[in-house]
C-alpha cells in the first residue's frame, strides 16, 4: 500500500521543489549582488546608479504569458488525451478545464503586455 502514495508524493513535491529551488538561487544572487556593492561602497569607490537598481528583465510579461498560455494548453491537452476513469465513473477527460486558469492568466498577461507597448509607442 505505500508504493501506491510514493508516486503521487513525487507528482506533488516536484513543482514545490523547483519554486523553492528558483527563490533560492533569486535570493543567492541578490545577496552577492548586495555584498559586492558593500564591498565597493567600503573601499570608498562612487557607486554608479545602475548598480543600484535591480535588474530589469525586457518584456517579462510576454514571456511569463506565452509560457502560461503554453502551460494551459498544454494542461488542457494532457486531460483530453489521458485515458482512464476517476472512482465515481467520469472519465479524466473532463478535467480539461483545470487547464484553463494558466490558460486565462497568460492572456491577461498577454493582454497587459500589449497594451503597456502601445502606451510606450504614443509617447
Amino acid at each position: 500500500m505505500q508504493e501506491f502514495f510514493v508516486i503521487p508524493l513525487i507528482v506533488m513535491l516536484a513543482p514545490v521543489l523547483i519554486v523553492w529551488l528558483v527563490l533560492r538561487h533569486r535570493d543567492r544572487q541578490a545577496q552577492a549582488r548586495y555584498r559586492t556593492l558593500l564591498q565597493l561602497a567600503d573601499k570608498g569607490v562612487a557607486l554608479p546608479p545602475q548598480l543600484l537598481h535591480e535588474p530589469h528583465v525586457a518584456y517579462c510579461e510576454r514571456r511569463r504569458a506565452l509560457v502560461l498560455i503554453g502551460a494551459g494548453l498544454g494542461l488542457i491537452a494532457m486531460f483530453l488525451a489521458l485515458p482512464g476513469q476517476l472512482d465515481n465513473g467520469l472519465g479524466i477527460a473532463r478535467l480539461w478545464g483545470i487547464g484553463l486558469l494558466p490558460l486565462m492568466t497568460g492572456l491577461g498577461y498577454l493582454a497587459s503586455w500589449w497594451l503597456n507597448r502601445r502606451g510606450d509607442m504614443r509617447d
